[in-house]
This record gives C-alpha cells, sequence and structure tokens, in this order.
C-alpha cells in the first residue's frame, strides 16, 4: 500500500525539517494543503524546499506554480468547478489527483484521476466532528473500489497504524497521514511506524 503525507493548513516551524527527514526515510508524496496562502507563501515555502525534492510535492492550490516548480502533479478539491476538463491536463503528462467525500464523485474521478484522495473514512483527527456519512457503509465503500478504474485511491481521515489492515480490506490502494503525523511530538517516529506496519502487513 501506498503512504503519503498531507502538509498542515497553517504554518509550522517543524513542517521543513521533517519533511526533509520524510523524504530521507522513503516517502514519495508530499501532498502541500494551505488552502489559506496566497501564491507568494507557497512561493516562498517551495523555495525553501531543495529542488531536488520538487518533484515529490503535489500541489493543491495555485497550480501555475507547476510551471515554475518541477513538482510531482496538481491535486483539486472535491468542488464543481473542478469537475474537469481533464483530457488536457492527462495529455500533457501531469500526474492528477482529486478529493472526494463521497461515493458519487469518487466513482467518476477513479476513471479519468491518476489518484482519489477520499475521506473521512474514520473521524478526522485533525477536524474535530469531521466523519463519514452516516449513508455511506463500509460495503459500499467496498463495493466501489472493486470496480475497474484508473486512479489508485487513497483513504485519509483518521488513520493511523491500527486502521491498516481495514483500509486494505476496504480496497483502499494506500494511506495518507495528516492529524496522526503533525499532532504527534515525534512526526517522524509516526512515519517510520506506519511505514514498517505497512511492510509487515504486505508481507
Amino acid at each position: 500500500m501506498r503512504l503519503i503525507v498531507i502538509s498542515p493548513e497553517s504554518d509550522d516551524s517543524r513542517e521543513h525539517t521533517v519533511l526533509t527527514h520524510l523524504f530521507a526515510a522513503g516517502l514519495m508524496h508530499y501532498h502541500l494543503r494551505k488552502p489559506t496562502w496566497g501564491r507568494a507563501q507557497l512561493v516562498t515555502w517551495l523555495n525553501a524546499v531543495p529542488s531536488s525534492l520538487h518533484p515529490r510535492i503535489v500541489l493543491h492550490s495555485h497550480h501555475d506554480l507547476a510551471a515554475d516548480f518541477a513538482v510531482a502533479g496538481l491535486h483539486d478539491r472535491d468542488t464543481a468547478a473542478s469537475e474537469t476538463n481533464t483530457l488536457g491536463y492527462f495529455t500533457s503528462g501531469v500526474f492528477r489527483s482529486r478529493a472526494a467525500h463521497d461515493l458519487a464523485t469518487l466513482t467518476t474521478a477513479m476513471v479519468c484521476y491518476d489518484r482519489v484522495v477520499f475521506s473521512p473514512v474514520f473521524p478526522s483527527f485533525s477536524k474535530v466532528g469531521h466523519v463519514l456519512s452516516s449513508a455511506i457503509t463500509s460495503f459500499d465503500i467496498k463495493t466501489t473500489l472493486a470496480r475497474s478504474r484508473r486512479a489508485e485511491v487513497i483513504a485519509l481521515g483518521g488513520i493511523d497504524v491500527s486502521r491498516i489492515e481495514a483500509c486494505a480490506e476496504l480496497g483502499f490502494d494506500g494511506i495518507a497521514l495528516l492529524g496522526a503525523v503533525w499532532q504527534a511530538s515525534d512526526p517522524l517516529q509516526v512515519f517510520k511506524q506506519t511505514q514498517n506496519a505497512l511492510l509487515a502487513y504486505a508481507a
């Protein structure tokens, strides 16, 4: 299963240092999600990261920065405005990711995007009260993910080591860490523990 990490929404003085260690420990993709930040703030943030690591970063906003930074890909929000015009993106070879919070959106997105981040699978650590709709059952998720699809589907929301088996059984291709990492006193340790647990599960 793939393991990705999503950035804290706001400033975190540890972020760049932790990120360097995460990449060194094997993190492939870091989703840069700063919903309230302006373009200049993101430019400053990206310039503080060695350019050799830019190809591991997925931008959630200010997608035009992809012209100046060799990022891994671009992520669309779960809004009507981000419903595709995806053909142009895919033919240009840009990796495309998208958020989904309901099964209808997931079903549509997973046949045209490269990655879909579905949330919240479990009660969120970082957003109090953010839970999966009671109308969506585990059977519904498993059935949806069993369909033919282009995208890898990543589980987000309340994800930590204890949720790995449950996510795999539902059919997810990977997990995303957010609150479990950034609310921890030692984010790198949490990442490594999760990484090791994924390897053990795969074995």
